[in-house]
């Protein structure tokens, strides 16, 4: 198929580009960066310099491949040592899944385009209740100051790709760890610059970016329109998973931090996240996707990671 891929030089997408490829699909993909034109190219894609918030640049672009899937990964999260003012790291990221969002809609209206695949995450669901999501739990009513635009993001993505388009769907991804997507996480628990905080009780799902990247392959065949969570299989609270990856990065074991100094150091979105956020379950997406994660557990997928 014509596959249209926008934010194709970033984490995942330096993934999923040669895998599409691999596939037999004809891939054209965007980046908002002349120099990395020859990246694209040299991954089999027919390179696009595109700014996601042009809307006619955009439209452009997709009306000349007219294609039968758009897939949405959009961001700007280049900087992410601090998350102390939420809003403030992703405000570009918040645009790209607004108004960026609405762009490409209105590209594949436009275009023909039935097929429509939109990056989302894990982290700004309710955090009260069971220990585990799925995707039918609401996202969180009552999110930190620091993180309302964020979420406003999020919802839009949540609310309006399944509906806008015949085949809609919402890939909510897990954290994402591996070769190139999380250094700063590495590199902060190396530095011990990464404590435990408030007893570690927030719950994390992970997803190998790997294999975020094979989900979304095989969303852009199969799968009904909807919301799919792309995590793993082992949902873990931070004071397991943490001073786990310590360990077998060679670092020395984490910091711990009182909640209420973590909130004076690292802001209150931070403790959330370290102290009450959930897991998730991938029930949906292996069983409708027929997608299974190559690292079920982040155990083996830190592993890999830190050895490579």
């Amino acid at each position: 198929m014509r596959v249209f891929v926008t934010g194709a030089t970033g984490a995942l997408g330096r993934y999923l580009v040669p895998g599409l490829v691999a596939a037999g699909h004809e891939v054209t993909a965007t980046t908002r960066t002349p120099g990395k034109v020859a990246q694209l190219r040299a991954a089999g894609a027919e390179p696009v310099v595109v700014d996601g918030l042009d809307r006619e640049a955009v439209i452009a672009a997709v009306r000349a491949v007219a294609p039968q899937v758009i897939v949405h990964e959009m961001t700007a999260l280049a900087d992410m040592r601090s998350l102390r003012k939420l809003d403030k790291v992703f405000a570009v990221t918040n645009e790209l899944r607004t108004r960026g969002t609405d762009n490409l809609l209105a590209a594949a209206a436009q275009a023909g385009t039935c097929r429509f695949i939109a990056q989302s995450n894990t982290n700004m669901t309710e955090r009260s209740g069971g220990p585990v999501k799925t995707e039918e739990d609401p996202l969180d009513s009552r999110p930190v100051p620091s993180a309302a635009r964020a979420l406003a993001a999020i919802e839009h993505v949540e609310t309006t790709v399944p509906v806008a388009v015949p085949e809609g769907i919402v890939l909510r991804y897990g954290n994402f760890y591996g070769p190139g997507a999380s250094d700063v996480l590495l590199d902060a628990v190396r530095k011990r610059q990464l404590p435990v905080i408030g007893g570690g009780a927030g719950i994390w799902s992970f997803i190998e970016i790997t294999d975020a990247a094979a989900a979304t392959l095989a969303a852009v065949g199969r799968g009904a329109p909807g919301i799919y969570n792309v995590v793993d299989s082992d949902p873990a609270p931070v004071a397991e998973w943490l001073p786990y990856l310590a360990k077998v990065a060679g670092a020395k074991p984490p910091l711990r931090l009182p909640a209420w100094l973590g909130r004076l150091l690292a802001g209150e979105f931070v403790v959330g996240q370290m102290t009450s956020s959930r897991g998730f379950s991938n029930e949906k997406v292996r069983k409708e996707l027929g997608w299974e994660p190559r690292y079920a557990s982040w155990r083996e997928g830190f592993r890999a990671w830190v050895s490579g």
